[in-house]
């Protein structure tokens, strides 16, 4: 087999690869030896088939698919070996393809076109600085604070009727499905909250599964089942209530201060406030380093300058969206498309320097953050087998075999916030102290 590439221009080039009989030939005869056992042809008996006939009827099928055998890992290989700087794909050329005779021809030759980036370097301790803010709270920030960590360390109650916001445990039943379930009653749609809002425990309420949630996310929650699964959910159900529970905002005792900061942080109201506005200062130094980490990658974009081969990305994004979309319409977002992939060019050099990595338990708690998050603050570590529920849902959402992308999406959450921390830990910067109120209309402008 013999692979050369010539360069049409530094960001454009053209990969040849010429595979011999001798590449194939060895190989394909034994594909067809081992079709001669196996083929079930009316006249013979099997492994009597001649020769010639398997030649004839598996000859061409085998060819083919030794050759692509070949041409994958050979392809691939040589851009391994030679570091290509890659962006896209190779793509075959079509036409010199199709032009094959594959009866005749022992020789193949085939061509692919290739897109490369030019080189450059990401140095962020050359770079200009961004600017770091530095926000102070005011009274009002405290108070407004005060009022929203009343409501997050709240008192759970178990009151004897439903009310709206509630989070009702139960079990479901149809037939000879039974299912034991948490509902938060934001989940279910507003005109169907009459059904539960009243409810005792205890009381059985019927009501079409299918029409009284907000959408398919919530419902697979509720009944613990894939959103794939739920199609198959319809008509009328029987629900259990066995407990409700109930968040209230808690009251300024020395439990509640405990809850807040730790146990004897805070004795008083005052020692509490002092130590809140700590607090609510981290909290807006938070919120700064999440707008750092964007003006930071903002800079990069502007100073790492990368050339990109625009005529062949343009190729390659109309033969790989197989006409979803005109050379028009990707004329259109081209600019976005890329400014994507010089972003993501520059994030894996920096992950490579920086040797950013995401372990699989990173994955998993990621995973469990996004269910703690749809089930809002009705979740209490301390609450019976809530840690097991959560851990259940979130290892079925990432092994979902019918959502094969769940577990990267998550994974590339996790890996681009790794290296947007490592950009802001290394790239310079400059403090800025502003008011809240001049801060959150930076944050809005963005």
């Amino acid at each position: 087999m013999n692979i050369s590439l010539n360069h049409a221009n530094d960001l454009q080039g053209r990969l040849t690869v010429v595979v011999s009989e001798a590449d194939y030939q060895e190989k394909v005869s034994a594909k067809l030896k081992d079709y001669r056992k196996k083929a079930n042809i009316k006249g013979f008996r099997p492994g009597m088939v001649p020769p010639a006939l398997v030649k004839k009827l598996y000859g061409q099928s085998a060819l083919v698919d030794e050759i692509n055998h070949l041409l994958g890992h050979a392809v691939g290989d040589y851009i391994k070996e030679n570091k290509l700087n890659l962006v896209g794909e190779p793509l075959p050329a079509v036409e010199e393809a199709d032009a094959i005779d594959w009866e005749k021809d022992t020789e193949f030759t085939f061509h692919y076109d290739l897109g490369f980036h030019g080189d450059f370097s990401v140095d962020l301790a050359k770079m200009k600085p961004v600017t770091s803010y530095e926000i102070k709270a005011d009274k009002k920030e405290i108070e407004e604070t005060i009022e929203n960590l009343k409501k997050q360390f709240g008192d759970q109650i178990h009151p004897e009727t439903v009310e709206d916001r509630d989070l009702v445990f139960g079990t479901f039943t149809q037939g000879d499905w039974v299912e034991k379930s948490a509902i938060p009653l934001h989940s279910i749609q507003d005109k169907s909250k009459k059904i539960f809002i009243g409810a005792k425990k205890d009381d059985t309420l019927k009501f079409a599964i299918d029409k009284v949630f907000v959408d398919v996310k919530s419902l697979a929650l509720a009944t613990g089942k894939k959103e794939e699964e739920v199609a198959d959910l319809t008509g009328e159900v029987s629900y259990v209530v066995e407990d409700i529970t109930r968040q209230v905002p808690a009251s300024l005792t020395v439990e509640f201060f405990d809850k807040v900061l730790g146990p004897g942080k805070a004795t008083d109201e005052k020692s509490f406030r002092e130590q809140l506005a700590t607090i609510v200062d981290e909290n807006y130094k938070r919120e700064a380093n999440y707008l750092l980490r964007i003006d930071a990658e903002k800079a990069i974009l502007d100073q790492v300058k990368i050339d990109l081969p625009d005529a062949f990305l343009k190729t390659w994004l109309v033969r790989i969206n197989e006409g979803k979309f005109t050379p028009e319409q990707i004329d259109q977002d081209f600019d976005n498309v890329k400014k994507d992939i010089r972003w993501n060019l520059i994030k894996n050099e920096i992950a490579e320097k920086f040797e950013v990595k995401v372990e699989y338990a990173e994955v998993v708690e990621k995973a469990k953050d996004m269910v703690r998050q749809q089930f809002g603050g009705y979740l209490s570590a301390d609450q019976p087998g809530i840690e097991e529920m959560i851990e259940k849902i979130a290892m079925g959402y990432l092994s979902d075999k019918s959502k094969s992308d769940n577990f990267m999406n998550l994974y590339n959450q996790a890996f681009a916030d790794k290296v947007s921390q490592a950009i802001v830990d290394n790239i310079p910067n400059k403090t800025s102290k502003i008011d809240v109120e001049k801060f959150k209309a930076i944050a809005a402008a963005l």
